[in-house]
C-alpha cells in the first residue's frame, strides 16, 4: 500500500518569503509537489458590503475557514482529489470559481497562521518557520499591495499598523516555536532550500525503499 503524501507546512509572517520558499520549493521537487495556501481559505463574507469586507480584521485565525482546508488536506492525504476556493485580495471575497487539485506525493501547505491551529499542525510531517526583519516584511507587503492588489499606500500602512502588527505578535510569532527548522530569509536562502529539497527527496526515497520490503 502506498505511504500516504508528505505534508511540509512553511508558516512566516507577511511580507517574510514564506511563498516564494514554497514556490522554489514545489519547483525543485516539480511533478511531486502541489502547493495549498491557507489564503485560499479566506471566509467569502459575500454577506457584507465592500466597504465593510475592506476593514475586516484579516490576519486573526478567525478570519480563514481553515476546518475546510484541514478536510481538504485530509483528503489529499488519502489520495482523494479536491476543489479548493479561490480568493481574490480585490473585492475581499471568494470567487464563484474553485480550483481542481489532484493528490500529489509531497502536499505544501503555505500561510502566515497554519501553525496557530492544532489540528493542521497534526497534518504536517515537517514544519518550517520563514524569518524575517520586521522593516523588511513591511517594505514587501507594501510593494505587493500597491503593485498587486490595487492598494494606496495610505491604506496598506493604515493596515498594518491597526491589524497586521498586532496580529503578527498576538499569533504568527508565539507559533514559530511549534516550527521544526527556522529558516531566515525565505527562498532567498539557498542553502536552506537545498537541505530542505534534499531531505524531502530522501523522505520520499525511504518510503519507496520501504514500500518495496
Amino acid at each position: 500500500m502506498d505511504r500516504s503524501p508528505l505534508v511540509v507546512g512553511i508558516a512566516g509572517g507577511t511580507g517574510s518569503g514564506k511563498t516564494t520558499l514554497a514556490n522554489k520549493l514545489k519547483a525543485a521537487i516539480a511533478e511531486d509537489a502541489l502547493i495549498l495556501s491557507h489564503d485560499f481559505y479566506y471566509r467569502a463574507n459575500t454577506e457584507i458590503p465592500f466597504e465593510e469586507r475592506a476593514k475586516r480584521n484579516y490576519d486573526h485565525p478567525d478570519a480563514f475557514d481553515t476546518d475546510q482546508m484541514i478536510t481538504d488536506v485530509k483528503k489529499l492525504k488519502n489520495f482523494q482529489a479536491v476543489d479548493h476556493p479561490e480568493y481574490s485580495f480585490v473585492t475581499h471575497s471568494r470567487t464563484e470559481h474553485t480550483v481542481h487539485v489532484e493528490p500529489a506525493p509531497v502536499i505544501i501547505l503555505e500561510g502566515i497562521l497554519i501553525f496557530a491551529n492544532e489540528q493542521l499542525r497534526d497534518l504536517m510531517d515537517i514544519k518550517v518557520f520563514v524569518d524575517a526583519d520586521a522593516d523588511i516584511r513591511l517594505i514587501r507587503r507594501l510593494l505587493r499591495d500597491v503593485k498587486e492588489r490595487g492598494r494606496s499606500m495610505d491604506s496598506v500602512l493604515q493596515q498594518y499598523t491597526s491589524t497586521v502588527k498586532p496580529m503578527h505578535e498576538k499569533f504568527v510569532e508565539p507559533s514559530k516555536r511549534y516550527a521544526d527548522i527556522i529558516v531566515p530569509e525565505g527562498g532567498e536562502n539557498q542553502v536552506a532550500l537545498h537541505m530542505l529539497v534534499d531531505r524531502i527527496q530522501a523522505l520520499l526515497h525511504h518510503t519507496t525503499l520501504h514500500d518495496l520490503c
